[in-house]
């Protein structure tokens, strides 16, 4: 298997237009050549990546490489080569060789590479051949039926345009695998490509080749129906561009497989083979596995007529469904109906998940919604538009919430490589269709190389994002990694979090832009509207990026922390570069190394007199450590409740000890360390990131000498057994070991308690992290024998006037922030309520909203009953603004009471036609 690893030394010494020698060592899944081995990002693949640039060129064969950033919006076939370059083999008897260093034999190749087009469009089919130890192997099939699309004469940022005499080309590689005939190339043994006489292309150029060896093919599972049981065909003459016209249509016989598999509560098996589904039909599943030989050897191909005039969904259309280990290509020739351009797979539903699947030649490999899918270990080159989308509109869902793509590899997309893409609002006619806001989607340890249209990776909108540790290089002509909305009708992006990833030779001149490696802000997509909130950047590594490393726009409460940039074609952090205005905003820009400025370029520069930034520690300044004592200048007072966030000042060493630097609270405090947003009682930020040795101080005002029960709020999936301690100043324990029960989840919440003797007046208390694996809310200290407040309907029962899908009433009782009450649609006034359990007095309530949520006034009626059946008003009708920088937090008092039940009527809301709490709280006089 192999990985790709950056070491940030020898990323600081070289150049992105740096020519690549001939003969150096080959890449590992995206390696480039100035990765060696400190920090890992990106996809474990079983295959290894030659560079044609890497390779020994002969025979006169040369080297491509970039040698400057490009001064037009068009492209060109160096942009889009992985590495900016490529071999070029323009002669007979040009080659370019390799030594298999994988250690073990080679049976399997993929080969990125371009031939020219037909002089009147529509491509060529050709051969190249294949040596092995210098002895003649096979010819391989390589064709441009699929590529050389045209943007000049008016066809800008088009992918249909197909004639030669506009100029302006695009789309130069595509992707050709075979397994190796005979015996596998031998681990040590040399393997070259050449033009041979018989090779009539005039040009090749090699951009790389995969190498493996695949294992066996899968047997069919016991108990499953495969589709050859219902007549499908399987065609095995190989496509090179072009579906075969004479294979037989397979498409009915897999749906009425599908079908059975339904029924039956089977899986469904695809065999072996290259099976053709013809036509505009795609292929529809709903709660069914469907399983390959693997993604070597079951293909499953889309052939449409083309010129085609009718509207395509996708090949799959798949529901609740588990998918693996299977190839999907199609004969698209552009991005467009007319082209033949359909998705691969259209996916929605609960629990879904996708492993081992290869996609090409479709128009998006994933469009995928829904709740809790897995998009894992995949591959997805020569897409035509995005290879992994997961959205919230897919299949006509409404929800895209935990989804996760991870372990994935993806080459040569003509839009984003990989997004997540929350959608506020569609349009249709006269008809507005609203969605949820996503939550919770995680990129991690992907790969995304070269795509020739958009981003590596695009976030756009939502809230509660990951994207961690993956590797992102070569775009052509856009962003890196964007952190933003997209478009009018996207939703505002409250939060992400995007650490360790690696983003190289990224940014590009689409549009005569210029623009970065790495954006976070609004006008990513070219519409400066919208919220961009809370985005923290930490960690990541930005090298040799074609113009600015990392570029600012319109937002807020961004942290920009122990970044690594090398070698920026252009400046360093720029602050409303051309093209991206910033007439407002907020950033933190701490702890951030730049290397490798070229002269006459700027580190920092803030373009935006409105544009508030914060900076400190980064290399190209010289910072003093805030001063050490209370957070705040006061101390907390005891008996009273010390919020964890609210750690001494002084930084590392003097109020903290943290091993790592994580969190995302820098909005609350410059430093942030180990904080994040808390779904638990009292909102606010909670201290995570936990581990053994590590410490936080929290200054203290005593007023009484005494013995003092100490209430932790905590969480912990599991339980931890001596997790803490309390110390004094001189570190005497005055705790104990702290024992934490399993609460179920980093945000579900329950109380520990331990017991303290504290002199009067000032102290210094340090918590002790004797064991990792759980998270701090607060500490509140009373004297022995009183009870500390506590929310009364935390866990108590709920009802409710109705709700839709699974936003239930007990979620507004469950302290878990991020679930919520929805009532129906359209059908207000709408109630939800509490049972206490018994009659208590009380005089305030607290209502939420999820954290990430955007704005809105609901207007509301409280009641109270100590029957359940007759209701009283605790507070006439009023209307209440849920604001996220008010922590969407709406607190109602009234005069002190006894009752048992609390019933809140919703009759109108500005965000959502519908009532909608996360929690309903309530306290006691």
């Amino acid at each position: 298997m192999s990985v790709v690893s950056v070491a940030l030394a020898a990323l600081a010494g070289l150049s992105w237009m740096s020519a690549v020698p001939a003969g150096a060592a080959p890449h590992s899944a995206a390696q480039t050549s100035d990765v060696t081995a400190a920090q890992v990002a990106g996809a474990d693949t079983p295959f290894t990546i030659y560079e044609g640039e890497a390779g020994t060129l002969g025979g006169g064969a040369s080297a491509v490489a970039l040698t400057s950033a490009p001064t037009t919006q068009y492209s060109s076939a160096v942009l889009e080569a992985s590495g900016h370059a490529y071999a070029h083999l323009g002669g007979t008897g040009q080659s370019v060789q390799w030594t298999n260093t994988t250690g073990h034999p080679v049976s399997f190749l993929n080969v990125r590479a371009s031939i020219p087009d037909s002089a009147s469009g529509g491509g060529l089919t050709g051969t190249l051949d294949l040596y092995v130890d210098g002895t003649f192997r096979q010819a391989l099939n390589l064709n441009s039926k699929q590529t050389w699309v045209y943007e000049g004469n008016n066809n800008y940022n088009t992918s249909d345009n197909q004639n030669p005499a506009d100029g302006s080309p695009r789309v130069f590689f595509d992707e050709a695998h075979t397994f190796v005939t005979g015996d596998p190339i031998p681990a040590g043994a040399t393997f070259s490509l050449r033009k041979d006489a018989a090779n009539t292309a005039s040009f090749y150029d090699i951009d790389s080749v995969d190498a493996e060896n695949p294992p066996a093919p899968a047997t069919q599972p016991a108990g499953s129906i495969s589709i050859t049981s219902c007549g499908a065909v399987a065609d095995n003459t190989p496509t090179n561009g072009a579906a075969d016209s004479q294979a037989a249509d397979s498409g009915p016989a897999i749906q009425n497989c599908i079908n059975q598999a339904q029924s039956q509560g089977k899986t469904l098996w695809i065999p072996q083979g290259t099976f053709y589904v013809k036509g505009t039909t795609g292929l529809r599943a709903n709660g069914i596995t469907i399983a390959g030989a693997g993604l070597w050897y079951s293909t499953v191909y889309r052939d449409v007529p083309v010129p085609n005039s009718t509207p395509l969904a996708a090949l799959f259309e798949l529901t609740s469904c588990h998918v693996r280990d299977f190839h999907i290509d199609a004969n698209a020739v552009s991005r467009s109906t007319g082209g033949g351009d359909g998705g691969a797979m259209d996916t929605t539903g609960t629990d879904w998940t996708a492993d081992g699947i290869w996609t090409q030649h479709t128009m998006s490999g994933f469009w995928a919604s829904g709740t809790g899918g897995k998009v894992s270990n995949s591959r997805l080159t020569s897409i035509w538009a995005d290879g992994i989308n997961l959205n919230n509109v897919s299949l006509n869902a409404d929800t895209g919430n935990n989804l996760t793509a991870t372990g994935n590899f993806v080459r040569g997309t003509g839009d984003d490589a990989m997004a997540i893409n929350s959608v506020n609002y569609n349009t249709n006619g006269g008809t507005t269709t609203y969605y949820h806001p996503m939550t919770g989607i995680t990129f991690t340890g992907n790969t995304a190389i070269a795509p020739w249209g958009g981003k590596g990776i695009g976030i756009y909108g939502g809230s509660g994002h990951l994207v961690s540790d993956n590797y992102i290089s070569d775009t052509a002509r856009y962003i890196g990694l964007g952190a933003g909305r997209f478009g009018v009708n996207g939703n505002d992006l409250l939060s992400a979090t995007v650490t360790g990833n690696v983003v190289v030779r990224s940014g590009g001149n689409a549009y005569s832009q210029g623009q970065p490696a790495l954006h976070i802000g609004n006008g990513g997509d070219g519409q400066n509207t919208g919220t961009v909130d809370h985005v923290t950047v930490r960690g990541n590594t930005v090298a040799d990026s074609v113009y600015d490393a990392v570029g600012f726009s319109t937002s807020t409460n961004t942290l920009l922390a122990d970044n690594t940039i090398t070698d920026p074609g252009r400046n360093g952090v720029v602050v409303s570069p051309p093209f991206y205005p910033a007439p407002s905003g907020s950033a933190t820009i701490s702890g951030n190394t730049l290397t490798g400025l070229h002269a006459g370029a700027t580190a920092y520069a803030n373009n935006s007199a409105a544009f508030t930034a914060t900076l400190s520690g980064n290399s190209w300044q010289t910072t003093t450590p805030p001063a050490a004592g209370p957070y705040g200048g006061t101390p907390a007072a005891v008996p009273g409740t010390v919020q964890a966030e609210n750690y001494d000042t002084g930084g590392q060493g003097s109020a903290y000890n943290a091993t790592s630097v994580n969190g995302n609270g820098t909005a609350y405090r410059a430093d942030g360390i180990d904080l994040e947003a808390t779904s638990d009682t009292g909102g606010g930020y909670d201290l995570g990131w936990t581990g053994s040795g590590q410490w936080f101080r929290y200054t203290v005002d005593v007023a009484t000498a005494g013995s003092y029960t100490v209430s932790l709020r905590v969480a912990a999936p599991s339980a931890v057994s001596g997790a803490l301690h309390l110390a004094d100043a001189s570190g005497t324990d005055l705790s104990g070991p702290v024992a934490l029960p399993a609460t179920g989840g980093w945000q579900n919440w329950a109380t520990v308690t331990a017991n303290v003797t504290l002199p009067a007046g000032r102290q210094v208390l340090t918590l002790d992290q004797d064991n990792g694996g759980w998270n701090l809310n607060q500490l509140a200290f009373a004297a022995s024998g009183t009870t500390p407040a506590a929310d009364l309907a935390a866990g108590r029962a709920t009802s409710e006037s109705s709700h839709t899908q699974n936003y239930t009433a007990a979620n507004v009782t469950d302290t878990d922030r991020g679930s919520y009450w929805e009532s129906a649609n359209n059908a207000f006034p709408q109630w939800v309520q509490v049972d206490l359990g018994s009659a208590q007095s009380i005089s305030r309530v607290v209502l939420r909203l999820p954290a990430g949520w955007g704005a809105r006034t609901q207007t509301l009626t409280l009641q109270g009953s100590t029957d359940g059946s007759s209701f009283g008003t605790l507070k006439s009708s009023a209307a209440y603004t849920f604001d996220p920088a008010a922590d969407n937090t709406v607190t109602v008092t009234f005069p002190a009471t006894t009752e048992r039940y609390v019933r809140v009527t919703v009759t109108a809301n500005s965000g959502w036609p519908a009532g909608q709490l996360s929690e309903l709280q309530v306290w006691r006089s």
